[in-house]
């Protein structure tokens, strides 16, 4: 067929700019390409097959004519392409595309992350890694989000992307009534305070995309190929050789112009109809797009030219267009936009029996790899900053340092994308992502042992070993040396837990001094025992503890006995219990008392019977136990549950016959334990929880906290299992979740025609609880869960799933999540009254995430002589107020000028490729807990000394202020402000900049972002 030639190159680039006219449609066509770090494909196979392709196609293509505009969204494979497949050609192109303002990066993340299941530290970690490449590289700093394809939106999203400079936001999926009804009302567009305590200072303006979402819509009525895709579908594992990929669109020729200009036109006018203005956003692209782009802009160049010099017949103008051309029209049509508060777009569904609210719990163990190793890396940044400052020149060589960490920094950023820490991927794909974590993880444990064990002076510690065995005293007990080290900015006192294979042991701490201990037979594994130790850790501070096992002293100390100041703890088993034998319950209760509660079992069913909270004298009632949700698999036979939908088939049924309960009475914790089988001749268990009470050392050892570590598993296909925990609250129905560990908000029950337990599940990150007027249940997790409460005083956790279905798109895909593993979930519950739990499960949460980081730095053995003794850790804590979190201390690493008039010129004259990297910049992330109004006291503005702060680091020199990201100086960041629907009143408030003494006062909510310089 004869491509129409006649449009081509000299009326080309006139006639494809933009028309004003009053009635006219003007529209933004936006090419741009769909690139999942992961799904379905591993990296390296998506790389091979199409993604590598896409970026050096646009790059040529968009070199070759003038008119031509692309969006890149993700920056994993942009960042792969950029160090392992451009040239330096390519490389000069991007540079002159990135200045003509042709190239537009559009998020800057490592990834589009997912907003129900991330937590704030790691979107922040992804944000902070991708905008931190483009600055460095290019002096580029995203001002437009593009999150189109997450499954909801999350109301923290906004305020973090605000936080970051940018000056709009653009979401997609929604609920499908919900959005239904925006465009009915030309309600798409807003302005989002996401923060009920930021309100205002951080809102942001809001683009929601319409039914079509981003992908071109690709029905034609012409054809039965898809429309608008001239380069068709990739394919894997290799390109075709001969370039012809599967359902390439018809060309546009003299036969197709007039069909395909009248499809595209009735598209827009169609969509035009839902926004207030008379822009109109066209996505061009989807999924795996333009790694052809010649053949793409050659077919789409002609159209839109056709378009344009018939605009008065179609009533419309096309263009090409990044997505800040956009937005910045809708801005100067200056119209005033309706607000949204702090309300989130969760849960999401696409039709009543698809509830996206699977995925919440799809993969258990890789959400919980993800966040340990979100944790580990948090750990290991702050600690190697103290390293930094103590010792510039080594032993630990810094290159080699940073490296390691720059490793877990990739892994933990690309773990957070929407079809990743989701759970939704092929298998092949999680373990891939596993792989990176775990191999990240053993890169910095390889680092913190480097910062312990290397030599150092004097002034840090006494050094760990000696050189020789003394074989004089081979007769000696074994010993064991761990370094325990809190990488949060409070003091601590709590307890860790190590395995030993010895059945008595005492502990001393770095002065000498014996340390409370308690050990007794493990719970796992029947040959090793559980060692819990108190440890007392400033903030920021690792102190070392000497483990002895005694082979004759306390060698025939029975049970129950004290060993030095360790108690030998003994396990009392109690007669296993099948359910249909319960009669009469309630008459033989077990108590479990400490400072805060007193906690009663009921020996006749060895369950949870009730709970006094001793502090308000309140005694609840409270059962615990599992319960499962029978999934169909035949989609012949009713809607299915998969990766990412969860269809309840009826409501949940008990997922035990009996109960079997051991206690180990304790001196620092009792341990209930408790074993569920899914039959009564079952030998083994599928479910046990067990439940750690801290019982001693009043005031120092927190009360409030009852640690739940769960085993679930291997589950039977198409059973999804559900911790449900039953009380006498009279919460209404209602239920609070946190919004990516940011925000709480607050979730009403809600009935619906179909599917009302799926619609009513929603995301827990860090915490979700129910509460009455006179108490609040809470559960802190360690993992994101599925949470729900469906009756009066209940809350459900979703632990574990394990699916198969028939349907051919997850057949084809291998996304039926067979998950035959077996999950170790942890929870932290309390029971506290409103006021009092509204003080605690913040730092609570964050405790739980960050527990001290516990390192054994050899094995049991004989002694060594010459060891020189610690006196003491001569690490001087860092210590923040309660209500203030160090989100984030770190070596970042970058060489660019946080001048960003000097950076340009660097980077103009090439000077800045040849920059070293900054080892002595130090980023620190400052963030307030609380919500106005949440506490009396804590709620408050706080001002902190930060030259005083980091004293026990080393001397600050000078302080920056910063984005959240680190990209722009705050002085120079004035975002766009956006007309809206109300007044707002100005209130007085702190001053909030660094001002001279080193001072700086954060507000409820407000994260502070500094570059921190030292003596």
């Amino acid at each position: 067929m004869k491509i129409v030639l006649f449009v081509l190159l000299g009326l080309l680039q006139g006639s494809l700019a933009l028309r004003d006219g009053t009635n006219q449609i003007q529209t933004f066509v936006i090419p741009h390409s769909h690139m999942d770090v992961g799904w379905v494909y591993t990296i390296q196979e998506s790389m091979h097959a199409y993604a590598g392709n896409v970026y050096t196609s646009v790059v040529e293509e968009l070199s070759r004519e003038k008119h031509r505009k692309f969006i890149a969204v993700e920056q994993e494979f942009f960042r792969l392409w950029w160090d392992t497949v451009a040239t330096s050609q390519h490389k000069k192109q991007v540079k002159q595309l990135l200045q003509e303002g042709r190239l537009e990066f559009i998020i800057g993340g490592q990834v589009m992350h997912d907003e129900a299941v991330t937590d704030l530290d790691d979107i922040l970690l992804q944000l902070t890694e991708g905008h931190g490449f483009l600055y460095e590289t290019f002096g580029v700093r995203p001002q437009f989000s593009w999150q189109v394809d997450p499954f909801g939106a999350s109301a923290a999203t906004p305020v973090l992307f605000a936080l970051a400079g940018f000056n709009a936001h653009l979401i997609s999926r929604i609920d499908y009534d919900l959005k239904d009804s925006m465009q009915r009302n030309k309600r798409l567009q807003f302005v989002w305070r996401g923060s009920p305590s930021l309100r205002e200072k951080e809102e942001i303006f809001t683009h929601t995309m319409d039914q079509y979402s981003y992908c071109t819509p690709s029905h034609l009525p012409f054809s039965n190929r898809s429309g608008f895709y001239w380069n068709g579908v990739a394919l894997f594992p290799d390109p075709p050789k001969d370039g012809i990929y599967p359902n390439m669109s018809l060309p546009v020729t003299t036969d197709t112009l007039e069909p395909y200009a009248e499809t595209l036109v009735e598209n827009i006018k169609q969509r035009a109809q839902w926004f207030r203005t008379n822009h109109l956003l066209w996505p061009w692209g989807c999924d795996k797009q333009f790694y052809n782009a010649s053949v793409q802009f050659a077919n789409m160049d002609v159209l839109l030219n056709y378009i344009n010099q018939n605009s008065e017949k179609f009533g419309v103008t096309v263009q090409y267009a990044t997505l800040g051309e956009y937005f910045q029209a809708v801005h100067q049509s200056n119209l005033s936009w309706e607000v949204r508060g702090s309300e989130d777009f969760l849960p999401y569904s696409t039709e009543p029996f698809q509830a996206w609210t699977g995925f919440y719990a799809s993969r258990n163990i890789l959400k919980g790899v993800a966040r340990r190793a979100s944790a580990l890396l948090h750990a290991a940044e702050a600690l190697f900053v103290r390293y930094r400052l103590s010792f510039p020149d080594g032993p630990v060589q810094k290159e080699w340092a940073l490296g390691k960490l720059k490793v877990l920094r990739w892994a933990v950023s690309e773990v957070q994308h929407h079809d990743a820490i989701t759970g939704t991927e092929s298998p092949k794909v999680a373990h891939m992502y596993t792989e990176h974590l775990t191999q990240g993880m053993m890169g910095v444990e390889e680092l913190l042992a480097a910062i312990f064990l290397l030599p150092q002076p004097s002034s840090l510690s006494g050094t760990l070993y000696g050189h020789n065995p003394d074989n004089s005293e081979l007769g000696k007990d074994f010993e064991q040396n761990i370094i325990a080290y809190n990488p949060l900015a409070w003091n601590i006192t709590t307890y860790i837990n190590v395995t030993v294979e010895f059945p008595v042991a005492t502990v001393f701490d770095d002065n000498g001094q014996a340390v409370p201990a308690q050990i007794q037979p493990s719970a796992e594994i029947s040959s090793t025992y559980d060692l819990f130790i108190m440890v007392e850790l400033g903030g920021l501070q690792y102190r070392k503890y000497l483990i002895k096992f005694p082979q004759s002293e306390c060698r025939n100390l029975t049970v129950g006995s004290m060993c030095g100041l360790t108690h030998l703890a003994r396990v009392v088993p109690f007669e296993r219990k099948n359910v249909r034998q319960w009669k009469k319950t309630g008459r033989m209760l077990l108590p479990v008392i400490n400072e805060c509660y007193k906690l009663l079992f009921d020996q006749e069913t060895n369950m949870l019977h009730s709970i006094k909270d001793r502090k308000s004298h309140r005694k609840i009632r409270v059962s615990q136990d599992f319960w499962e949700y029978k999934a169909n698999g035949d989609v012949h036979a009713g809607p299915i549950s998969d990766n990412y939908i969860f269809t309840a088939n009826g409501s949940a049924v008990p997922a035990y016959s009996s109960v079997a309960m051991e206690i180990v009475p304790g001196k620092l914790i009792s341990e209930i334990r408790q074993h569920f089988y899914r039959e009564e001749e079952d030998k083994n268990y599928t479910y046990s929880v067990i439940t750690r009470v801290p019982v001693g050392f009043k005031g120092r050892l927190p009360c409030q906290r009852l640690e739940q570590s769960y085993r679930v598993g291997p589950l039977v296909v198409n059973r999804e299992s559900v911790f449900r925990t039953k009380t006498s609250l009279r919460n209404n129905g209602t239920l609070f979740t946190d919004n990516n560990g940011y925000q709480m908000m607050k979730r009403m029950h809600k009935t619906f025609v179909n599917n009302t337990v799926s619609r009513n599940y929603y995301p827990m990150v860090r915490t979700a609880y129910i509460e009455d007027d006179w108490s609040r249940l809470v559960f802190l997790s360690e993992r994101a869960h599925g949470v729900a409460s469906l009756s009066q005083g209940e809350l459900e956790v979703m632990l574990h799933r394990r699916l198969w279905n028939n349907q051919e798109w997850d057949q084809g895909y291998n996304l039926t999540l067979n998950d035959s593993s077996v999950v170790r979930p942890v929870l932290w519950m309390m029971i506290r009254s409103p006021a009092a739990s509204a003080s605690l499960y913040q730092r609570e949460a964050l405790e739980l995430q960050h527990r001290p980081v516990v390192m054994p730095i050899d094995r049991p053995q004989k002694p060594w002589r010459d060891r020189t003794r610690w006196n003491g850790p001569k690490v001087q804590p860092v210590v923040l107020p309660q209500n203030l979190h160090i989100q984030m201390l770190s070596v970042p690493g970058w060489s660019y000028s946080t001048n960003h008039t000097q950076h340009l010129q660097n980077l103009g004259s090439g000077r800045s490729g040849e920059s070293q990297t900054d080892f002595d910049r130090v980023l620190l992330r400052i963030m307030h807990l609380y919500e106005e109004g949440e506490d009396p006291i804590l709620s408050k503005p706080t001002t902190i000394n930060l030259k005083d702060l980091l004293q026990g680091l080393a001397e600050v020199k000078e302080v920056k202020e910063r984005s959240l990201t680190g990209t722009w100086d705050i002085s120079e960041l004035h975002r766009w402000s956006w007309r809206t629907s109300d007044v707002v009143e100005k209130k007085d408030e702190p001053e909030t900049g660094v001002i001279k003494d080193y001072s700086v006062t954060v507000l409820p909510k407000e994260i502070r972002t500094l570059f921190i310089s030292f003596k």
